[in-house]
């Protein structure tokens, strides 16, 4: 029998937009959703009947459940995909504000950056997830991007080079080279991967992933994005010659012009090479 869920289902396998969690991602949500709108009671509905009755509904539980503000945001933002994907933008208000959803508080000036433990790096069994985090720490990449990477080929001389394929947004980036031990982990990198990816050979992409799981959670590996977040501090300290707020460094505030400057630019340029549009997310790995 085809319900809401078998619609949803299928959208999300014929529109396969964004890099593979953020799909996962959707597809649990909408899943989710299509469940809880049955057990409210709109029995029988199908994709393109959805209105904003349904909308609302779902709203008012999610406040009434008392999620987190982040999560509320993405299952608003996998609903308003939905709605695209059906003709029906209308149906959801575009601002999270009209819903009363609290703003997500991102920026502080407390470190999320956590360093690469040594010891619980040398028990990892799979060296391909052990490179993987190597990546990560090294180039500020993240997880699916350090497993689909292509070392070899990604090697520009200068720079790291990723393709649209490998990363969230589908936008394709160069990370700059600029260490020696940078240099060391590429090398080592391509020395694992020959002319392949951080993917073994016979094993998919999804596969790996769920090796990485398991192969960090045994070793007592966790917050894996603070190595994102230390690679920002110390390309920041690089760039200004102090260290960034979050690190311990002087506020924005406390900046003169001209190393607000120079503050400017390195975040422009940590911005890029983590694969973000915006400067002011800069905020969320730097502080302010």
């Amino acid at each position: 029998m085809r319900d809401l869920n078998h619609d949803f289902k299928r959208l999300a396998e014929r529109n396969r937009d964004g890099a593979f969690q953020t799909q996962h991602d959707r597809e649990v949500i909408l899943s989710m959703v299509a469940d809880q709108l049955t057990e409210g009671g709109f029995r029988h509905l199908r994709a393109p009947g959805l209105k904003p009755k349904h909308v609302e509904h779902l709203v008012q539980r999610w406040h009434a459940e008392g999620i987190a503000a982040g999560t509320f945001k993405n299952r608003m933002a996998a609903l308003r995909w939905l709605a695209e994907k059906i003709g029906k933008q209308n149906i959801v208000a575009r601002e999270n504000a009209s819903y009363g959803i609290a703003d997500r508080r991102h920026v502080s000036n407390h470190s999320k950056a956590t360093v690469l433990d040594a010891d619980k790096l040398a028990s990892v069994a799979d060296p391909y997830t052990a490179m993987s985090l190597r990546l990560q720490a090294a180039f500020g990449l993240r997880r699916e991007e350090s497993i689909k990477l292509r070392p070899q080929w990604a090697d520009r001389g200068d720079s790291l080079h990723l393709k649209a394929s490998w990363t969230k947004g589908g936008r394709e980036r160069d990370v700059p080279i600029t260490t020696d031990e940078q240099r060391a982990v590429l090398a080592d990198a391509q020395a694992l991967a020959g002319a392949g990816s951080l993917i073994p050979a016979k094993m998919s992409y999804r596969d790996q992933l769920n090796r990485f799981k398991a192969q960090t959670a045994k070793a007592g590996i966790d917050h894996v994005h603070g190595l994102r977040h230390a690679y920002a501090q110390a390309r920041y300290e690089a760039l200004t010659g102090w260290k960034a707020p979050a690190a311990g460094g002087p506020t924005s505030r406390q900046l003169s012009a001209a190393q607000k400057m120079a503050d400017r630019a390195a975040r422009l340029a940590i911005s890029a090479a983590l694969g973000h549009e915006r400067e002011q997310i800069t905020a969320v790995y730097l502080g302010r």
